[in-house]
């Protein structure tokens, strides 16, 4: 076991490094943990948005949609200055703007033209609020076509009656996200974020000076180095996920330990460990250089990140990019993690769909390793 007491050794001798990896990547997850959890819980609640209107037409149709949209929103009253309407739109003082031309009925009601809106990039509110205008819209049209006045159609849509929704908790999760899955949902990043990190310096430890010439002249044969190179990453990668665990566990304590999916997020999580020392050691072999393992760490961690629902969700992600995400590991570990969330009992189909992704992570960690491997003895 010479290579994982070599690999033991200079763990020892970096621990302060391993720590200081360990508490900014575990601060970072834990802040954007949190923001993320902020910004997703109330979705099943109406949320009220500020909207600048602009109002040429003055008629009964645009002061209804107007006190339409001020139900719920804030409503705020402005001029049709290009420059302002920027101002208060890149400073955030209006999330949405939409203005009302004049001859609105005619135009709009009548016709088949469409109301300007300006709203902000990326904001999923704009298009909370686009249905609403729509609905009044849509609503007003068939009022007219009925034969009401545009007086008569704004006072009936209303005194039109609020839509009931009963939500079905066949979760039962009570319609809300639990804070642990958010936390759970950036282990990868942290797990792949240290292990690259902590990895690669170690690997390159063993690239320096004459130590690769003296393994090679060594009676241990390339194939158990590897293998014992694996067992040592594989101790440093079991300390990461079980304080990981208990760092889970520290935040949300008995909540967590009393879920349904407790046990899947732990097995969720314990699956994603062998991705990540995979991609750790073949990051570790083909990046002698501890000056080119920041970049190489940063584009890997975030990229797949980015695109595999770690920072941004899977339900907001285009279509096209959770297809290409496919080919990624991470993109099955937050499929399963986001499953579990959903539903606090797991049962049938559900329990399959989890057991599926996490036999995919395993593909690929497997296909990873042959790579890394194969590497490794062409290095040799």
């Amino acid at each position: 076991m010479t290579v994982f007491k070599g690999y033991m050794k200079i763990t020892k001798q970096n621990i302060g490094l391993i720590i200081m990896y360990l508490a900014i990547f575990m601060g970072i997850t834990v802040m954007m943990q949190l923001s993320a959890k902020d910004q997703e819980t109330g979705g099943y609640r109406a949320e009220s948005v500020r909207i600048g209107f602009v109002d040429e037409d003055g008629g009964a149709l645009a002061k209804g949609l107007e006190e339409y949209l001020g139900k719920i929103h804030k409503i705020i009253p402005m001029d049709n200055n290009k420059g302002e309407l920027q101002e208060n739109l890149f400073y955030r003082n209006v999330e949405y703007i939409v203005k009302i031309p004049a001859g609105f009925e005619k135009r709009c009601l009548k016709g088949n033209e469409k109301l300007s809106v300006t709203k902000l990039p990326g904001s999923y509110t704009g298009f909370y609020v686009d249905q609403q205008i729509n609905s009044f819209v849509n609503s007003a049209k068939a009022y007219y076509a009925a034969g009401y006045t545009s007086e008569e159609a704004a006072e009936a849509i209303m005194e039109g009656p609020e839509p009931k929704v009963k939500m079905l908790d066949t979760g039962h999760t009570k319609g809300e996200t639990p804070g642990y899955a958010y936390y759970y949902r950036y282990i990868p990043y942290l797990l792949l974020s240290v292990l690259c990190y902590v990895l690669g310096n170690i690997l390159s430890a063993f690239h320096k000076g004459d130590v690769p010439k003296r393994m090679q002249a060594s009676p241990i044969s390339g194939q158990r180095q590897n293998l014992e190179a694996l067992l040592a990453a594989g101790v440093l990668g079991i300390v990461l996920w079980i304080i990981c665990i208990l760092g889970g566990i520290f935040f949300y304590g008995r909540e967590l330990l009393e879920s349904g999916g407790f046990v899947y997020y732990l097995l969720n999580s314990l699956t994603m460990l062998p991705v990540s020392l995979s991609l750790s050691y073949l990051v570790g072999i083909l990046t002698s250089n501890p000056e080119a393992l920041s970049g190489v760490v940063n584009t890997l961690s975030l990229g797949m990140c980015f695109l595999c629902g770690v920072f941004v969700p899977l339900d907001i992600l285009s279509t096209k990019v959770k297809t290409a995400a496919q080919f990624l590991p991470v993109y099955w570990y937050e499929k399963a993690n986001d499953t579990i969330a959903e539903f606090e009992n797991i049962t049938g189909g559900v329990k399959t769909e989890i057991w599926q992704a996490m036999g995919i992570q395993l593909v690929f960690a497997a296909a990873i390793l042959c790579v890394a491997m194969a590497v490794g003895k062409r290095k040799a």
